[in-house]
C-alpha cells in the first residue's frame, strides 16, 4: 500500500503558508494558523512536511524567493533601460496597501526575528536578499554598459546600497504606510543612481 494520496497542491499551500508567515512572523505562527489558512488537516500537514512549521517555513520562503527573482529577471530583461527599471521597482513601493506596508519585507522580516533564535534559516533569508543585491548588481553593470548609469560610484557599491535601501524601507513602510511619504523618500534615495 503506498498511503493516502495528497490532495492538495503544493505551489497553492506554500503560497497561502508564506503570506501567513509573513503577516505573523515565524514565532508568532501557529500550526493552527497555517492549517487553517492552507486548507489541509494535521495528517496531511506532516505527510507533506516531516520537519512540521520549520520545514514548511523554508519551503515557503524558497518559493516566494524563486518566484520574485523569477519575475525580477523576466521584467529585467524585458526592460530597455534598466537602471529607469530598478527606479520603478522601488516606485512601486509607494503603490502598495496599507495592509502590504504593515507586512514589510518577507525576508527583512526573517533576518531581523530569527538573527538570535534559528541561525541557520536566518542565514537563509539573508542568501535569498542578497540574491536581490546580485540582481541589482547584474542591472547596474547592463545600465553602464548601455551607458545610461552615469553615477560615480561603482555598480557593486550601488547594489549593496540599493539592498540597504531595501531593508529600510521594510521597516520604515510599517512606520509610515503612507505612500506619499514613501513615495517622497524613495525618490530622495534613488538620487544614488543620477
Amino acid at each position: 500500500m503506498s498511503g493516502r494520496p495528497k490532495i492538495f497542491d503544493d505551489q497553492e499551500v506554500l503560497n497561502k503558508a508564506a503570506d501567513v508567515f509573513w503577516r505573523q512572523g515565524y514565532e508568532a505562527t501557529s500550526t493552527e494558523d497555517l492549517l487553517e489558512a492552507m486548507g489541509i488537516g494535521k495528517g496531511s500537514f506532516y505527510l507533506a512536511f516531516k520537519g512540521g512549521k520549520k520545514e514548511l517555513y523554508e519551503k515557503a520562503l524558497g518559493q516566494r524567493s524563486d518566484q520574485a527573482v523569477a519575475q525580477f529577471r523576466k521584467e529585467l530583461d524585458a526592460a530597455d533601460d534598466p537602471v529607469e527599471y530598478i527606479r520603478e521597482f522601488f516606485r512601486r513601493i509607494a503603490h502598495s496597501t496599507r495592509a502590504k506596508h504593515q507586512n514589510g519585507c518577507i525576508f527583512g522580516n526573517a533576518v531581523a526575528e530569527l538573527s538570535n533564535i534559528e541561525n541557520p534559516m536566518m542565514k537563509r533569508a539573508a542568501t535569498h536578499l542578497q540574491g536581490l543585491e546580485a540582481l541589482f548588481l547584474d542591472a547596474l553593470q547592463r545600465g553602464k554598459k548601455q551607458g545610461v548609469l552615469h553615477s560615480k560610484l561603482e555598480p557593486a557599491v550601488l547594489a549593496r546600497l540599493l539592498l540597504n535601501n531595501w531593508n529600510g524601507l521594510g521597516i520604515t513602510r510599517r512606520i509610515y504606510p503612507d505612500n506619499e511619504a514613501l513615495s517622497e523618500l524613495i525618490e530622495t534615495q534613488l538620487k544614488i543612481l543620477d
